[in-house]
């Protein structure tokens, strides 16, 4: 499945390249859309008019604290793409980026698409990789 990946300005815009050698090809980012500095529940707005998946690193505005404790942006919608959230307790330089996205392409190869889901890839102090994947907004 092709999806519409929405890469949030606080991650280079570089990762499009990748999510369009993925097979993601109207993959694009918030700063080529002209939506830099768009307030985050309006960017959702924007990401759900379009049929977007949005990545971001920026989790808690977006998904609040995660699982059990929801709350962010998207819980708020009814109906969205997905939600990709890169995550590390590492400074997120260019190839953390790389290397995160990487990861949670090949997860998103495997899932087919992420209709009311996020999609968490977690890097923790030991170097070792969690993905954890659940429902956005919880269900009732």
């Amino acid at each position: 499945m092709r999806l519409r990946l929405l890469i949030d300005e606080c991650l280079s815009p570089e990762l499009v390249q990748l999510a369009v050698a993925a097979g993601h090809v109207e993959s694009t980012c918030v700063r080529d859309r002209g939506w830099s500095g768009v307030k985050d529940w309006k960017l959702v707005v924007l990401a759900v008019e379009g049929d977007y998946t949005l990545v971001t690193h920026n989790a808690v505005d977006f998904r609040g604290g995660g699982p059990g404790r929801l709350g962010g942006q998207h819980a708020k919608q009814p109906i969205h793409a997905g939600l990709v959230c890169l995550n590390s307790v590492f400074v997120m330089d260019l190839e953390r980026q790389r290397d995160l996205f990487a990861l949670a392409l090949e997860e998103l190869a495997r899932l087919g698409d992420l209709v009311n889901q996020a999609l968490e890839v977690f890097e923790l102090e030991d170097g070792a990789v969690e993905v954890v994947l659940y429902d956005i907004p919880e269900p009732d």
